[in-house]
């Protein structure tokens, strides 16, 4: 095993550190951010944990599902939406430049 701080986690992504996050959930059928463009001027990155869906990327719709991790680049434009029988749940991080 290796046990690893929230703050550790940032390694994975030199030149980053982890600035906030939190854990989400919607009903199936229910998009996130449900009106327009959502973007960062930051990558984010998702943590599914629960259930399957799509995410949709600059308007590209890819199938996802609980394990997968989303690293979403800075400026690109993202909703998820849940299509099991459960609510989709994931974390979700943002990470900024170290310098």
């Amino acid at each position: 095993m290796r046990k690893l701080t929230i703050t550790d986690f940032s390694a994975l992504f030199p030149g980053y550190r982890v600035d906030r996050g939190g854990v989400s959930q919607y009903p199936p059928g229910e998009r996130s951010h449900a009106e327009g463009r959502h973007v960062h001027d930051v990558p984010e990155v998702f943590y599914l944990l629960q259930g399957h869906g799509e995410a949709e990327v600059d308007g590209v719709t890819h199938q996802v599902a609980a394990g997968d991790v989303l690293y979403i680049e800075p400026g690109e434009d993202h909703h998820l939406t849940g299509h099991s029988t459960l609510p989709l749940a994931y974390t979700w991080i943002h990470l900024h430049p170290t310098e």
